[in-house]
Formats: structure tokens, C-alpha cells, sequence
């Protein structure tokens, strides 16, 4: 089973967060294994980049505004292309002051999901989402309409 890490910086403060993150890790479970790695906010992006860059494994996603934009189909074909090779695969969200140049030269690709800019909070939900959906692609489930 094909293990995916989220890092991100900082914590799910409120309980609908953290409610919404555990169901979207709850129905990963048949697809693979999640790790959430809660790294703390730093005095500089630089430091948070050191403990970011501990916590890499595998292929590495880092979310920022200048990433490529995928359709949620090419995103399960990445997926599935990394499943099928057993690559761990290591999505990052930076804090709310976005991430150091080091940790976005370390990945191996740049996600975006929108010109505009989220709040980390309700970024690590979106994305576990939209890794569900990827994986119930790849699967053929109905949930991707």
C-alpha cells in the first residue's frame, strides 16, 4: 500500500478542521496509509524550511501559487503513475507566510490549486480531498462525478 505524508506548518486549531481532515483520512484508508507530520511555525521561513525538509519523503509536492495547475483527472494519472512505480509520495503545505525557495527547489514538482490564496488551514482539507478523489479515479469509484 502506497504511503502518502502530508507536512504542513502549524496545527488544526478548531474541531471542524481536524473533523473534516480525519474523515477524508478515514476514507483514504482503503486507498493508502496517511501520515500528517504537524510541524511548528518558526521565526523564519528558512528555519521552517530545515524541519520541512527533514520530514520529505518519496516524490515531494510543494503547494504554491506558481505551481502547475492540474484537472482532477491528470492529478490521479500522476498518482497512479506514482503508485505504480511504489513511490511514497510527501505533499507539503507552508505556513501562512508561505514556504522557503529551498523547499520548493527540493520537490520534485509544484501543485497549485488556485491563483488565489487559501488559508493553511482549509488547505490541508482541500488537498486531502482531492487526494481521495484521485484515488477514487484511479480506482473507478462513483464518488468523482
Amino acid at each position: 500500500m502506497v504511503k502518502v505524508n502530508i507536512v504542513c506548518v502549524g496545527k488544526l486549531k478548531e474541531s471542524y478542521w481536524r473533523d473534516a481532515a480525519m474523515e477524508y483520512r478515514k476514507r483514504l484508508s482503503r486507498y493508502c496509509s496517511t501520515e500528517i507530520f504537524e510541524l511548528p511555525e518558526r521565526a523564519t521561513l528558512r528555519e521552517e524550511a530545515k524541519d520541512i525538509l527533514r520530514a520529505c519523503r518519496g516524490h515531494v509536492f510543494a503547494l504554491a501559487v506558481e505551481g502547475k495547475q492540474r484537472s482532477s483527472e491528470a492529478f490521479a494519472a500522476e498518482i497512479r503513475a506514482l503508485c505504480d512505480r511504489g513511490a511514497e509520495i510527501t505533499f507539503i503545505i507552508g505556513s501562512s507566510y508561505g514556504l522557503d525557495g529551498s523547499v520548493k527547489e527540493r520537490a520534485d514538482d509544484l501543485l497549485s490549486f488556485s491563483a488565489m490564496t487559501f488559508p493553511h488551514r482549509m488547505m490541508r482539507v482541500v488537498l486531502l480531498e482531492q487526494i481521495y478523489r484521485a484515488f477514487t479515479i484511479v480506482a473507478g469509484a462513483e464518488y468523482h462525478k
